[in-house]
This record gives structure tokens, sequence and C-alpha cells, in this order.
């Protein structure tokens, strides 16, 4: 089944310095009915033809020349804050995880995943679900928890705090508790779009980056509980 984004096949851009390897993996998303609108073997090239063709999903390795892989997820990101970012990394090794994790990745999946999981996974991705290979998502919300026991650093001058509207604080709180963007419009009888749009109105509001941020952000307040 060909795999839709607003009604038209969801765009990949995959990433890896290994050519047979970027090559299989994009030929199984071709062949699977997304649009490979790029692909790219180091870290710069990712960063300029991500910003250029904009694609919904990035499929990113972490090992890359010219950039390391999670600066790259930085960098896209800060430019094309609604692109979604599939780490497809060798590396299970916990420190890669969260690292990927707090520069902006929404999922992690490890290189002896299956065509189907991966084809699964950028399907998820490009849904707004977080993906991760089995085990490491228990990794990922137990760090959520750890940084929001931490305190806050200080500031000098403290700025008000935002005032969210009572469904952007509804949809702050499921996104606390894991659900998905699609899980949300289910619950609150929305569509995906209007999650996201709440989703990126808090982030703004809060002046936040990312996923990983707004969920602490939750957790601090305990908007996860209940």
């Amino acid at each position: 089944m060909t795999a839709q984004h607003d009604g038209r096949p969801v765009t990949v851009m995959v990433v890896d310095d290994h050519p047979m390897w970027r090559d299989a993996v994009a030929r199984d998303l071709s062949e699977a009915g997304l649009d490979v609108v790029a692909t790219a073997g180091d870290g710069p090239q990712a960063v300029r033809r991500a910003k250029a063709t904009g694609p919904d999903v990035l499929v990113l390795d972490l090992n890359l020349p010219g950039l390391p892989g999670v600066e790259v997820c930085k960098e896209v990101l800060a430019d094309r804050p609604e692109l979604r970012v599939l780490v497809l990394s060798a590396s299970g090794e916990h420190a890669d995880v969260l690292e990927a994790v707090k520069s902006g990745a929404t999922g992690y999946l490890l290189k002896s995943a299956s065509t189907v999981e991966l084809l699964d996974a950028v399907r998820r991705t490009a849904a707004g679900d977080p993906v991760f290979t089995p085990g490491l998502a228990g990794l990922v919300l137990g760090e959520y928890r750890r940084l929001a026991g931490e305190p806050a650093p200080a500031a000098a001058d403290q700025p008000a705090v935002p005032q969210l509207t009572e469904r952007e604080t509804e949809v702050l709180r499921l996104v606390a508790k894991g659900l998905s963007y699609k899980q949300i419009a289910e619950r609150l009888v929305i569509s995906h779009r209007t999650v996201q749009n709440h989703v990126q109105n808090t982030l703004g509001k809060l002046q936040l980056h990312n996923r990983v941020e707004l969920v602490r952000y939750a957790i601090e307040r305990g908007l996860d509980d209940g």
C-alpha cells in the first residue's frame, strides 16, 4: 500500500555514506510506493539537499563524513522544523540513541531491521509517530523523565509563562503520555493536521525546538499524570 501524506505519496531522502546500502534502501522505499526525492553520501551534501527538496522523512545514518548525522539533524530541522527524521544506524549504543533524539530525531531504527520494518517505520514517522527499535523506546522515555527531574538552569530575566489554549494543553498532555499524533487525533476527534498545528503553535509559544523538549516541559509540569 502506498504511504500517503496529505493525500500524496510520502517523500523521503536517504542519507548514508555506503553507496550500495544507500541505493538498496532507496530502491526498497521506491518499490513500496514512496517518493525518494534525493540521496546523499556525506553530511554537508545531506544538509544542502534536504533543505532544497524538503522531504517528509529524512532516513539518516549517524556516521557520516564531513558532518556527523546528529549535526545534520540539527541543521536541517532548524531550517525545516516540520521534517521528520528517522535515524537508521548500525549503532545501538545508548549514548548514540539519546544524542540523536535530543537532536530532534523522531525515531531510531537499527540497520538489522527487515525491509518490512523499515517501510513501516518510515510510514509511521511520516505520520508523526515516534518509532524505535524494540528496547530503545523505554530508554528514551527514561531519559525524558531523568531530564525532567533535573533543575532548570536559572535565568536572569525569567519571561512570563506563555498562555496555552485549552486544546493546546490537552494535546500537550497526550503527547507527554506517549500517544502518536494519529492516536491524539482519534482521541480528540480532530484531524491529524490539526494536531500538528497545535504542536507547532505550542512549540512556538514555549520557544522549544522539538518533541523531546516538549515532552520534558510537559513532564516537569506533571501533565503526563492523570
